[in-house]
């Protein structure tokens, strides 16, 4: 039986919108005990994104801090291409359908490389997820934070 953690899989890879709302009170218990457990993994996007909302060289310090003891999956070549087939995919449903940020595309395609679930507050992942092999697994429910 495969354990399931806090947020409904064993591990999961939290986007940025699931950062931005971990401090919350309906989620806040919840997320330091995943982080403690080992069950949210980061990726080079997520930080990346992240950091970008820093304002200086030490808040970029501090916010580098909280992802040092997380795994970091890599990308590589075949989430690029992962990524750009969904896209293809998305388009080939309606026009504009696949008007998605990149980098959650990125984000999605690295959750399917590695076998695991995207945690996040954003419904750009649902719509990923119709076309790439990952569950969407919302941080809370839709419009409650």
């Amino acid at each position: 039986m495969t354990d399931v953690g806090r947020f409904g899989s064993a591990v999961v890879l939290a986007d940025t919108s699931a950062w931005g709302r971990a401090s919350l009170p309906p989620v806040a218990a919840d997320w330091s005990e995943a982080i403690r457990r080992g069950e949210i993994v980061t990726s080079p996007v997520v930080e990346l994104e992240v950091l970008f909302a820093a304002r200086d060289a030490p808040d970029i310090e501090l916010r580098e801090e909280v992802f040092a003891p997380l795994r970091r999956l890599a990308l590589s070549a075949s989430v690029a291409h992962a990524a750009l087939a969904a896209m293809r995919e998305l388009a080939g449903r309606s026009a504009g359908y696949h008007r998605i940020p990149l980098p959650d595309y990125l984000i999605a395609a690295s959750a399917q490389e590695f076998g695991i679930d995207v945690l996040h507050y954003d419904h750009h992942y649902d719509r990923l997820a119709e076309v790439m092999r990952f569950e969407s697994r919302w941080i809370a429910p839709p419009g409650s934070l």
